[in-house]
């Protein structure tokens, strides 16, 4: 029988004695926000850099007003905003400059990212997406309809006849490793926890998303001064099992001819000095995905660059042979893997060192689910005096040698008054670039050939955004990377494709004063696709920027578009370059300025860098009266029939 006792409870035993604080829900948030920390190995940081924001009728007078009031108050006392605000030009833009930030931080640091209703939203639902498939951290807190709905339909508001609960922010929803809706005040506080465990968490960080609806931003509320406390998140490095160490060290013991494959893990858990003393002792050579391209310097003796569809012939002659390939801290893309076509010994297996299960179990590898660093320590010692065979360091050396001079041979400019192509651009850049530059790149031809091409002096030095390949990230990013280091200089390399996509946030650049140097390369179209195109069999339609001819085709005479003058009314410095000499000075120039500067070259697109010798799947049209396609068709079966699944289990 159970009793329930009706006596008083004793109000010292009930009464909350702690203080509350009375402010609106945008004013509770940021002050959580500006009292958030994380600690990894002994080391506390401030976990928010700031916020940008673009303010419309669905964040001006809730969280616009909330920055508004935390700035002002920290200037009356003489003190620096703990939330400081930053304008941008484009709400995807935003997301994209706090994604580079914090990729150049490691993770230990990020941005929020507020917008307005509706299309100020929708507008970063691209971000989103690149923040989660990159697995970087960023806080986005989208304006909401009313919750009242006392004025539905307001401006900009989704009206579903079969529910009356969605709206466009339910589309973060796929976006984001954690999503939530503040309907009431009461519910802010479990809505940022949820937020901050998840991009605090290497496993599971991403795009975390808070909506909060517009009158509930401004709504007032008292809050538990506790919610305020600083706090410190703790920033886990997973120990590796002994057993699953022992068994991983057993596989590769065997190995004659074995490979790591570095991934974006290797630098985001520190973990390059333990790699090089890895490879050092045992003479495992390294191929980089374009995530881990730094991960070791280029002229390491175990180094042999990228691998996979837009990598190195050295890299990838190792991949088709290896017996053991030891993957650290990468995901296996298509194009690390070359549509998994790279790793053609019939005898193959595979170690997975990952943070992630969903990553240290692919390719049926033996699942070493850990930090990469510790792992790496622990596999030193696991592996005792093992070392491959003298001929295979040989080959190594012969190989990475042979691939070196390729790049030599692409970088020499024989006429420094001749017109430049993209392979001496890069190579121009490179040399003249600092070791602890940064190169900033995503989309077009670009990435690819500087994943070949550019040699890497600095492990934070190559920042190319491969996850989601966003056309236009690169002035966005450029900014976030160099908002984040200020010490270095950030090369940006964006072609007119993807500088025609959000070249506005130069103007971001301008406003807070961020340094950026750009080299924008004029080729007058889709240079990356145009080439897929004619490797396709698709005679690189629709790729170039030309007028419409009398036929009704786009081969008309190509189009007057002057970018060094728009980039100019933005507010930048621009320099106009023909050959290797203007460049060379326009680019000693700009490092010696304390404004961002534009370089303008045109180059030829039918001057391509050196073939990978690898591949990429991208399905062929089976049927077609196009003697080009039917060509390409034949090609593409090729490929097919040594394309692997990689199902069989290495531990066996």
């Amino acid at each position: 029988m159970t009793v329930v006792s009706t006596a008083p409870i004793s109000a010292s035993k009930t009464e909350n004695t702690e203080g509350t604080v009375h402010l609106t829900v945008s004013q509770a948030t940021v002050k959580f926000l500006a009292n958030q920390y994380v600690e990894r190995d002994g080391v506390r940081t401030k976990f928010f850099a700031g916020a940008f924001g673009i303010f419309g009728h669905g964040n001006v007078a809730g969280l616009g007003q909330a920055l508004l009031q935390a700035e002002i108050d920290a200037v009356e006392v003489g003190t620096d905003p703990e939330l400081p605000y930053v304008l941008g030009r484009n709400e995807q833009a935003m997301v994209h400059s706090a994604v580079a930030y914090a990729r150049q931080k490691d993770r230990i640091q990020a941005w929020a990212v507020t917008a307005s209703v509706g299309p100020g939203s929708t507008n970063m639902l691209t971000g989103a997406a690149l923040a989660t498939i990159n697995r970087l951290p960023v806080l986005l807190l989208p304006a909401d309809t009313f919750a009242t709905r006392a004025s539905a339909p307001v401006l900009q508001e989704l009206e579903l006849p079969s529910s009356g609960d969605v709206t466009v922010n339910d589309s973060f929803k796929p976006l984001s490793r954690y999503f939530d809706r503040v309907w009431r005040p009461e519910q802010l506080p479990g809505a940022l926890l949820g937020a901050m465990r998840v991009l605090t968490d290497p496993v599971e960080t991403g795009a975390a998303t808070v909506a909060i609806p517009q009158d509930v931003q401004a709504e007032a509320f008292d809050w538990p001064e506790s919610l305020f406390a600083p706090r410190t998140w703790h920033v886990a490095r997973p120990l590796p099992e002994k057993s699953v160490v022992s068994r991983a060290a057993e596989v590769i013991r065997t190995a004659r001819k074995p490979l790591i494959v570095a991934g974006g893990g290797v630098i985001y858990s520190g973990a390059t000095d333990a790699l090089a003393a890895l490879c050092e002792k045992t003479g495992i050579p390294v191929g980089q995905s374009q995530a881990g391209k730094g991960s070791l310097t280029y002229d390491h003796p175990q180094s042999v660059g990228a691998l996979g569809s837009t990598g190195t012939t050295a890299a990838n002659a190792l991949a088709t042979d290896a017996d053991v390939i030891i993957g650290i801290g990468t995901r296996y893309s298509d194009f690390t893997s070359a549509s998994r076509t790279a790793f053609n010994n019939p005898d193959v297996r595979f170690v997975n060192i990952n943070v992630a299960s969903i990553d240290s179990v692919k390719q049926g590898g033996i699942s070493v689910v850990s930090d990469a660093r510790e792992a790496l320590e622990a596999l030193i010692d696991a592996l005792g005096d093992y070392e491959v065979p003298a001929e295979y360091r040989t080959l190594v050396s012969q190989l990475a040698q042979q691939w070196d001079d390729t790049v030599s041979s692409v970088y020499k400019i024989e006429d420094s008054t001749a017109p430049l192509n993209q392979n001496q651009v890069i190579g121009l850049a490179n040399t003249l670039s600092d070791p602890r530059d940064v190169v900033v790149c995503a989309a077009g031809s670009m990435p690819g050939d500087l994943h070949k091409l550019w040699r890497t002096r600095d492990s934070k030095g190559y920042h190319v955004e491969y996850g989601f390949s966003c056309m236009g990230y690169e002035v966005a990013g450029g900014i976030g990377a160099k908002m984040a280091e200020p010490d270095r200089d950030v090369f940006i390399m964006v072609g007119d494709g993807s500088y025609l996509m959000m070249a506005t946030e130069l103007v971001t650049a301008v406003q807070e004063g961020v340094k950026v140097i750009m080299i924008l390369v004029q080729n007058h179209g889709f240079a990356s696709i145009g080439s897929l195109s004619e490797s396709l069999g698709s005679q690189r339609f629709g790729t170039d920027y030309r007028y419409r001819a009398e036929n009704g085709r786009l081969q008309g005479s190509i189009l007057p578009v002057d970018l060094a003058a728009n980039a100019a009314s933005l507010g930048v410095d621009v320099v106009r370059v023909n050959n290797g000499n203007e460049f060379t000075d326009a680019v000693k120039a700009a490092k010696a300025s304390e404004t961002s500067t534009v370089i303008h070259v045109e180059t030829d697109p039918l001057i391509a860098a050196p073939d990978s010798e690898s591949w990429w799947d991208v399905p062929v049209s089976a049927t077609s009266t196009l003697e080009s396609t039917q060509t390409a068709y034949a090609t593409y079966e090729k490929w097919k029939k040594i394309q692997r699944p990689f199902l069989r289990p290495s531990g066996n």
